[in-house]
């Protein structure tokens, strides 16, 4: 499973608490973290650097088609959405979204809340139209 990052470092907590989730036993199958830089210039379209920041995943069209992936997307929403349409339109289904949320004590840091079921959310919405 890759780890698509587009958001801060994960730190080694972070990893261990993904993979628990998740059910990755990286003694076979280590989780590959693919962290992209994501600077976004919020006077500039959204939809083209949507397209630059999944292209610099690296990842080839079959990658994108056959690899299980795992998605930490921006923290902007706007820029969330675009990357998330441009994933989809690459791999063909939305891939599970993780998200992080502050944990408690000082200094600040973040813990898993929860892995999101993107495409089951998907799934159940249109048995509701």
């Amino acid at each position: 499973m890759k780890l698509l990052n587009f958001g801060h470092p994960i730190t080694q907590e972070q990893y261990q608490q993904i993979c628990h989730v998740m059910n990755i036993d990286v003694t076979h199958q280590p989780l590959e973290v693919i962290d992209v830089r994501c600077q976004l210039d919020i006077d500039g379209p959204f939809d083209i650097q949507a397209e630059n920041l999944a292209d610099e995943c690296g990842l080839t069209e079959r990658e994108w088609q056959t690899e299980a992936l795992l998605l930490n997307p921006p923290a902007l929403a706007t820029a969330a959405v675009m990357l998330l349409a441009e994933v989809h339109g690459r791999c063909g289904y939305y891939p599970p979204c993780i998200r992080l949320k502050k944990a408690d004590g000082l200094p600040p840091r973040y813990e898993l809340a929860e892995v999101m079921d993107v495409d089951g959310q998907r799934q159940k919405a249109r048995q509701r139209r």
